[in-house]
């Protein structure tokens, strides 16, 4: 990985996974609260897509051998709370998919890496519209 700083690598680990595993949440709640297999399974497809967009920034291997969860300062942060329902699920997800994955996007400008920027920068705005396509109302 020519990503130079072991910093950066952590930091492209911490928000693939956090892409990721807001994808999953977003399939999860189309496939089984609202019952909608044409949505789920394109959060399904956008989460393999962001996986193989990782993989153009750096073998799996480098990202796993950066990652140090135990002195991450950002550990301690969880904020208890509860979600009204489905919807305030979703949305909460959405925004964590799109906020990792505007990450990854900056991550692989800083690499140097303008395909994967504009790859990632592409599942950005397939985010925004598949959040669109679920109804999904703003909480502001």
């Amino acid at each position: 990985m020519t990503l130079g700083a072991r910093g950066l690598a952590r930091m492209i680990d911490a928000n693939a996974n956090r892409a990721r595993e807001g994808l999953r949440v977003v399939e999860d709640v189309l496939r089984f609260v609202r019952v909608d297999a044409a949505l789920s399974g394109e959060a399904r497809r956008l989460r393999h897509v962001v996986t193989a967009a990782v993989t153009a920034l750096g073998p799996a291997r480098t990202l796993l051998a950066a990652r140090d969860a135990r002195s991450d300062p950002g550990r301690a942060r969880w904020r208890g709370g509860t979600r009204q329902d489905a919807g305030a699920l979703l949305r909460a997800n959405f925004r964590r998919a799109q906020e990792a994955v505007r990450v990854l996007e900056e991550g692989a400008r800083l690499a140097l890496k303008a395909g994967p920027a504009r790859r990632l920068q592409a599942i950005r705005y397939r985010l925004y519209a598949l959040e669109s396509r679920a109804g999904v109302r703003s909480h502001r």
